[in-house]
């Protein structure tokens, strides 16, 4: 597990660049934290990581937003729903073998639904001072601490 903190939300997108690079088709990250954490922007960071230039929003309303590219980026925001049969009632698990990269906030609504591989992130804090712990499988925790390297 990877911990680290943010000062600010640029730094809390940029860590969301450097994510997004590293991100490959079939890639799902969850992420988890209090209203006002940092999810969207970190989605928005991720979204720019992979090369797609589009202003990123919550998919509060519409459950699941499309930003297409290489990769086409799938942004889940499950707050809400009620469980996961919800989800599954809605056939939104058919995103996770889609071929693009599922960014899911508030994930621990459908948390028995998610891959074993999932990436894992959450988010402590709503100021500007946020603590991050990263939680991914092997291979992918070895990528990051290489990419994190030089710091945010």
């Amino acid at each position: 597990m990877i911990t680290l903190k943010t000062h600010s939300v640029n730094e809390t997108k940029e860590l969301g660049r450097k994510l997004g690079k590293l991100l490959k088709a079939g890639d799902l990250v969850a992420l988890d934290g209090d209203l006002g954490a940092g999810k969207t922007a970190m989605t928005g960071g991720i979204a720019e990581g992979m090369g797609i230039n589009a202003r990123i929003s919550s998919p509060t309303f519409t459950i699941v937003n499309e930003y297409p590219g290489a990769v086409t980026l799938y942004h889940f925001d499950t707050y809400r729903l009620t469980g996961e049969d919800d989800f599954l009632d809605s056939g939104l698990d058919e995103y996770f073998d889609a071929g693009g990269v599922c960014v899911i906030e508030w994930s621990n609504i459908i948390d028995g639904l998610l891959p074993e591989n999932t990436i894992r992130i959450a988010i402590v804090g709503t100021g500007d001072v946020r603590t991050i712990c990263i939680d991914a499988p092997e291979a992918f925790d070895k990528l990051i601490r290489e990419a994190l390297d030089g710091g945010l």
